[in-house]
């Protein structure tokens, strides 16, 4: 094929994408020039407030999507009235919409967001709702239309870069930085949107198996089945490792299993067609979905953690959300022997809605969950009395950093006028005067271990009352003194004192170590500096009375939670006094 005919056939394609839908493109348009002016006004410093433009801009793009939704939705009908009039409520809709805008916070972005994606959901489905069959051959050719797009639309922007970058430099005509950045919206808003509408199909258009290409047929067959099979196996040999050793797990194992199920979940969606005519896609369609439910399960009890010692989050809660979607999701591909797969696009609208609107939304249970937590750290430290917050100077360390991390999530987020029990009108800065002490930031850098060192005044010794002395902090056995001598063995943390060839004395001094690190694990510092009282222990037997002064103490910060083969990196210096 000639480029020319290349050329002319996406001239045409852009031509019927205009016709079928102008109302979509001219918003798509709009936006392009708003983000350009926006762009322009802040480079060149003219000290005009551009919130209004990215609000128009934010309507847009909500508009944008809901037309698509419109126009498909009304060639079902092919009723041309109805379509205006619902064009006419969407501009109700976008005007309305505008002015709720109120800032550029979480929430609200957090809610445009999730009000596009639940539209672009319903203009996927809709020419198939609620039971047409081949739905998922449908899906294959819009993601097919969308990858094209991407790759002419980059192919047209570094074209255009490269015209632009050849003027600059060799014809010396000056070509502004935001130029590039012009081109690339231009490609986003204008062609690529177009050329993509350009190839969704008609409403009249039928789809069959026969529709699903080969190459994707080997990608995910024989590629992408495969791998996740390996990926399951990983997991489930990595849960038995956590039952045995009963350590459950926390953090990002919680979004390494959702994201795996989320790509299971599209896989066992796309080789639903195809299931029946290969007999891998058959094994795989019944087998993985019963499988990953132990394993969402431990996902479950891992986030159930983090919210237990944390309380929930917006992050948290889409976790846990999107778990129990995928979840369900699974026990429909398990059971359920007629599959109708639009089920998924549906559900996922759904789960989306309630998850940003309503009682049951992130940012309710959040806030909710939020203030119960701060509740309970009040109340503990007896700062609430008759509903009232109750200025106290002494207050754990930890526990003033989990409550201004709260009202620092609040103030971030959401507002403080949220925060229960709080004074109207509170600041962070008030925090001395209502709480009684100053706003505690967490560390970022975790501490990872805690040093201990006497006090650089205090490191004489006093030897009075002892016959001898061993400095054990460089070496773990000393010379022989009339037949006296001390031996530690690191790996142990146990210190053994002989006369001779017996031994008269034996200690673990992780023992007294673990009272210390007990004591002042909450003091959020690294390195605490101690009196020689604090370092030292006196232990005495029938044959021998023994003084232990250490001079520095070095654990990781999980030492009392390990046992002691398990703790590596750990350094005692010290020297022993004996009797």
């Amino acid at each position: 094929m000639g480029i020319s005919k290349v050329f002319k056939g996406i001239i045409n394609s852009i031509y019927r994408a205009i016709n079928r839908f102008p109302i979509t493109i001219a918003l798509s348009t709009m936006i392009a020039a708003l983000l350009i002016a926006m762009i322009e006004i802040e480079s060149r410093n003219l000290g005009v407030n551009t919130n209004n433009l990215k609000k128009l801009a934010m309507t847009l793009a909500l508009g944008m999507a809901i037309s698509l939704f419109i126009k498909l939705w009304t060639e079902r009908e092919q009723n041309k009235s109805r379509e205006i009039f619902y064009y006419a409520l969407d501009l109700i809709f976008m005007v309305a919409y505008y002015f709720t805008i109120k800032d550029f916070k979480m929430v609200t972005m957090s809610r445009f967001f999730a009000l596009n994606l639940i539209f672009y959901l319903i203009f996927l489905f809709i020419p198939y709702f609620p039971k047409r069959k081949n739905f998922e051959m449908y899906v294959i050719k819009v993601l097919s239309s969308f990858f094209t797009t991407v790759l002419y639309s980059l192919v047209l922007f570094f074209g255009i870069s490269a015209i632009l970058f050849t003027i600059d430099r060799l014809l010396e005509v000056r070509i502004k930085e935001q130029m590039y950045l012009y081109s690339f919206i231009l490609v986003v808003f204008v062609f690529a949107v177009t050329y993509f509408l350009a190839n969704i199909p008609q409403y009249f258009e039928e789809f069959t198996k026969e529709n699903f290409t080969k190459l994707l047929k080997i990608l995910i067959l024989y590629i992408v089945m495969p791998l996740l099979s390996v990926y399951t196996a990983i997991l489930y040999i990595y849960f038995v490792k956590i039952i045995l050793t009963r350590t459950f797990p926390q953090g990002i194992v919680s979004h390494l299993v959702l994201w795996y199920s989320l790509i299971v979940a599209a896989v066992l969606f796309f080789i639903t067609p195809i299931h029946e005519d290969n007999k891998w896609a058959k094994i795989f369609l019944m087998i993985t979905p019963k499988a990953i439910l132990p394993i969402l399960v431990m996902m479950f009890i891992s986030i159930g953690i983090r919210i237990q010692q944390y309380g929930v989050t917006e992050n948290r809660y889409y976790v846990v959300i999107a778990g129990i979607w995928v979840f369900l999701i699974m026990l429909y591909f398990a059971f359920t022997k007629s599959l109708l797969n639009i089920i998924l696009p549906v559900s996922l609208s759904i789960f989306i809605l309630i998850s940003n609107f309503g009682p049951l939304s992130s940012f309710s249970i959040s806030k909710f969950s939020q203030n119960k937590r701060l509740e309970n750290i009040l109340i503990r430290n007896e700062l609430l009395k008759d509903g009232k917050i109750v200025p106290k100077s002494y207050v754990n360390h930890k526990d003033k950093e989990n409550i201004s991390s709260i009202l620092s999530y609040f103030e971030r987020y959401h507002s403080l006028d949220d925060v229960k029990y709080l004074p109207k009108g509170f600041q962070i800065s008030d925090m001395k005067k209502v709480f009684g002490f100053e706003y505690t930031p967490k560390v970022f850098q975790p501490v990872m271990y805690f040093n201990f060192q006497r006090k650089a005044d205090e490191r004489s010794l006093n030897i009075s009352g002892y016959d001898y002395l061993f400095d054990m902090r460089y070496m773990y056995e000393n010379t022989e003194a009339k037949g006296i001598y001390a031996k530690y063995d690191y790996n142990s943390s146990v210190l053994k004192i002989f006369n001779g060839n017996e031994e008269i004395y034996s200690k673990d001094l992780d023992e007294f170590v673990k009272k210390l690190v007990i004591k002042y694990k909450d003091s959020g510092q690294e390195l605490i500096m101690l009196g020689t009282e604090d370092l030292t222990f006196t232990d005495v037997t029938p044959k021998v009375k023994v003084k232990i002064i250490f001079n520095s103490i070095t654990v990781q910060r999980d030492f009392i939670e390990k046992e002691n083969s398990e703790v590596t990196g750990k350094g005692y210096e010290f020297y022993v006094l004996i009797k």
